[in-house]
C-alpha cells in the first residue's frame, strides 16, 4: 500500500516545519532522488512501491552517485541541491523527508534498505539502530 501524494508532503510538511506545501516537495525530490542512487535492485524497487508515484519515479531514476555517500557527504550534496540551502538546514531537510519515507515503509524494508547504505544513516531516517545505549540520559 503506498502513501498518498497528499499525506506523504502533509508529514514532511509537518516534520520540516516548511511554510508551503512546494518548499516540501522541492527537499523531498532532491533526497529521494539521491536516496535512489545508493539502494539496488529489488530493495528500490519495493522501497518506490510504498510512495507516491513522482517519489517512485525519482527514486528508480535517481541523481547518480559515483559512489555511497556518507551521511555528511549526503546531505552536502542535498544542500547543494537545493537553492539557498546551508548544512543545517539539510540535515533537517534530509531527517524529514528521511523519516517520512521510512514512515511509509515497514521496519523489514527499513533494515534492508539501511543495509545497502553506508553506516550511520539510521540517524537520518529517524530510525537509531537498538546497538546503541538508549538511556543514561
Amino acid at each position: 500500500m503506498h502513501m498518498q501524494w497528499d499525506s506523504f508532503l502533509a508529514a514532511v510538511q509537518e516534520r520540516g516545519e516548511y511554510d508551503t506545501p512546494q518548499e516540501a516537495e522541492r527537499s523531498a525530490r532532491v533526497v529521494i532522488a539521491l536516496l535512489g542512487a545508493h539502494l539496488a535492485g529489488d530493495i528500490r524497487a519495493e522501497l518506490a512501491a510504498r510512495l507516491p508515484e513522482t517519489f517512485a519515479m525519482l527514486l528508480l531514476n535517481p541523481l547518480q552517485a559515483h559512489e555511497p555517500l556518507s551521511p555528511e557527504r549526503f546531505i552536502r550534496a542535498t544542500a547543494a541541491w537545493i537553492e539557498g540551502a546551508t548544512e543545517q538546514t539539510a540535515t533537517w531537510d534530509v531527517s524529514a523527508v528521511l523519516s517520512v519515507v521510512a514512515d511509509a515503509a515497514d521496519e523489514d524494508l527499513m533494515s534492508k534498505v539501511l543495509l545497502q547504505l553506508p553506516p550511520g544513516y539510521d540517524l537520518l531516517f529517524g530510525r537509531p539502530r537498538p546497538s546503541v545505549s538508549q538511556d543514561g540520559v
